[in-house]
């Protein structure tokens, strides 16, 4: 079982920019896909950004040219660099698993808001 435990989050400015952090328990970067989801209410989990083990990247089409996903695999830690905020990216920010079929346990996230 991993755990992941999501920070970096806050309240942002329109336009904005915050990083978000995601650190795991323990090493399953080095074959493992990993993805920042977020949680709207109403609206459900969304997948936001992810990235391979081979480094290869994905995002909703909401984020993309805004959202930049990166991992250091030696720190067990996958990244989120959000700039140009927008009040829609409001919500709780979670990492997990991409790819692999299955979640592992959701952390407790980490809330971002957005908001003047």
């Amino acid at each position: 079982q991993v755990q992941f435990v999501e920070s970096g989050g806050g309240l942002g400015q329109p336009g904005g920019s915050l990083r978000l952090s995601c650190a795991a328990s323990r090493s399953i970067f080095s074959s493992d896909g990993m993805g920042w989801y977020r949680l709207i209410p109403g609206k459900g989990r969304e997948m936001v950004a992810a990235i391979t083990s081979g480094n290869t990247t994905d995002y909703t089409y909401s984020v993309k040219g805004r959202f930049t996903i990166s991992r250091d695999n030696a720190k067990n830690t996958v990244y989120l660099q959000m700039n140009s905020l927008k009040p829609e990216d409001t919500a709780v920010y979670y990492c997990n698993r991409y790819g692999s079929g299955y979640f592992e346990s959701w952390g407790q996230g980490t809330q971002v808001t957005v908001s003047s």
